[in-house]
């Protein structure tokens, strides 16, 4: 095994690092808040609110991210409509279709996973905010929805886990990232076990440290719901 190599192109691991790290946070961040609304949707009774949801969330759950975010990069530059428009210059940047594409993904999984949450809230607990007289509005902001998000917790945990894998795929779309630096490491040394080795060691580190932290909140906020002995 090549160290020197591998030590020589540390700087460029750190700098795939941030990368990773910044798509990871703005996806998650953009796809949790669009999420929580859309979950209502999806929840609801009434079709012409979920079904608009369930479409999107269909297509998207039923479709590779890697083709998404070939059709969001290079894709949507072969219409001259798209090329003329006002949205081009933010369509063109390969970070701001990277963060998009990984946002409407982690979106449309976390809209299922927390519009099943809602459905499974204990019937009790909405007659008794009922019996307050509280109004439906109040019920989902002071009830529902935070009830929802903690019992989320251990399959968002898996969701998130996820999506920092998928980050890997932001080098087909010229971003260097940690999979973009080993790709950059295997073609300077033609080094690949090494170059993509490093790689999955810091996907490795990123994946248990962020086990650890969606234990320690389950641990805080559904403490409620384990079994005393």
């Amino acid at each position: 095994m090549n160290l020197s190599a591998i030590v020589e192109s540390l700087p460029l691991y750190w700098t795939g690092l941030l990368t990773t790290l910044g798509l990871l946070l703005a996806s998650l961040a953009i796809g949790l808040v669009v999420a929580i609304p859309m979950a209502v949707m999806r929840a609801s009774r009434w079709r012409f609110l979920s079904g608009p949801v369930w479409l999107y969330t269909y297509v998207i759950r039923g479709t590779p991210m890697l083709v998404q975010l070939f059709l969001l990069y290079y894709g949507l530059a072969q219409f001259a409509a798209v090329r003329e428009s006002a949205l081009w210059p933010w369509l063109s940047s390969a970070w701001f279709c990277a963060i998009l594409g990984f946002a409407i993904n982690t979106c449309a999984y976390t809209t299922e996973m927390l519009a099943g949450a809602i459905r499974a809230t204990p019937h009790g607990e909405v007659e008794a905010a009922r019996s307050l007289g509280m109004s439906w509005r109040l019920i989902m902001r002071r009830i529902v929805l935070p009830s929802a998000l903690r019992r989320c917790l251990p399959g968002y945990g898996n969701e998130v886990i996820m999506m920092l894998h998928t980050t890997s795929l932001a080098s087909v779309v010229t971003l260097l990232d940690i999979t973009g630096a080993a790709r950059e490491l295997n073609s300077r040394f033609y080094l690949p076990f090494e170059a993509f080795g490093t790689a999955a060691l810091f996907y490795l580190v990123l994946t248990l440290m962020l086990v650890t932290l969606f234990q320690r909140a389950e641990k805080r906020w559904l403490a409620h719901l384990q079994v005393r002995r």
